[in-house]
């Protein structure tokens, strides 16, 4: 089928701006297969919550063999006031496939509470800009000198916030967010033409649980839920085996459940992720993840790699552990 200009724009300002451009599940923010390394990447309300300043950076390459597949990079620095009730953390992340980029700065805050000895509830807010650009240079258009493009770069930068809450204790943590918070509305224009769209409700609901086998090993389940509108819930299962806190292997799990074409509710598989980790000295992290497709994308795609790494600062100490260690204060 050869496609004139009308497809050809039609295909790109959808898959754009509708769908967010790295996925096809259209989501609008970025996703990762080690969610379980870097929660704060999803919910706000994680910030301060390990008690130590976690300064954790992914690189994502999606469908590597695909001309102009996904990339994205992000760098998240969160971390404790030194009441250890509140927390601030920063979020800057690039997403790029193809002619478009998305690039994001929030930053957060966080209080925590003491529900029991063992159990603590974190909210969270966030709040920041978004930039969502189309480089008209990059794209090869079937009519030369169209007026929609005309090899221009359109972009749009809007204020975004996000918010969260994180329920957790040393073995457990359930938790939910909303990203996309004020789903505001996207204009990309130049001399001749105005794209109109906005960014759609976003809910993640996430949890997970520590198992001990032993002394020397941990098997930790979990999943994160993805509610996305209009397109199907997005569920990632996984599973990791833990050794002494150093050492863990694992593997995600991704797949759709929605409307069919027929209107009955039907179930996809997606991808799967075999993952690998290990932890130095417990300051520093280093993750591992390959994506394969569960569809026919598997036929094109030589899969997806992603390289996680975070650094874990020395522990902030709490007013009471100052006194303890000073006497008193004057």
């Amino acid at each position: 089928m050869k496609f004139n200009h009308k497809h050809m724009l039609r295909i790109l300002f959808i898959g754009f701006l509708l769908l967010g451009g790295s996925q096809l599940t259209a989501q609008q923010v970025p996703m990762y297969s080690q969610y379980f390394f870097n929660n704060y990447a999803y919910n706000p309300a994680l910030g301060g919550t390990n008690q130590t300043v976690n300064v954790t950076s992914n690189h994502r390459y999606q469908w590597v063999g695909l001309q102009d597949a996904p990339r994205t990079y992000t760098l998240t620095v969160e971390g404790p006031l030194n009441n250890q009730k509140m927390g601030l953390g920063a979020f800057l992340f690039t997403d790029h496939v193809g002619p478009t980029r998305r690039t994001g700065l929030q930053f957060s805050y966080s209080y925590i509470f003491k529900i029991t000895e063992d159990v603590k509830l974190s909210l969270g807010l966030s709040a920041g800009i978004l930039e969502w650009k189309l480089d008209g240079h990059k794209v090869h258009l079937y009519s030369a000198g169209d007026q929609v493009l005309v090899d221009a770069v359109m972009r749009d930068i809007i204020p975004d916030a996000s918010f969260g809450f994180h329920l957790f204790h040393d073995k457990w943590y359930f938790g939910a967010s909303a990203p996309n918070l004020l789903q505001n509305k996207l204009r990309f224009s130049n001399a001749q033409y105005t794209a109109l769209s906005r960014l759609e409700d976003h809910y993640y609901i996430n949890g997970g649980y520590k198992f001990d086998l032993g002394d020397d090993f941990q098997i930790e389940p979990g999943m994160i839920i993805k509610f996305v509108t209009p397109a199907p819930i997005q569920f990632d299962p996984m599973v990791r085996l833990i050794w002494k806190e150093q050492l863990w292997i694992g593997g995600v799990y991704r797949g759709m459940f929605g409307p069919g074409t027929d209107g009955s509710s039907s179930f996809a598989s997606n991808a799967a992720s075999a993952m690998i980790g290990f932890t130095y000295k417990k300051n520093l992290q280093i993750g591992y993840s390959y994506d394969f497709a569960i569809s026919n994308l598997n036929n094109y795609s030589n899969g997806t790699h992603e390289l996680m790494l975070g650094v874990k600062f020395n522990k902030a100490q709490s007013f009471e552990e100052n006194k303890d260690a000073k006497g008193s204060f004057e």
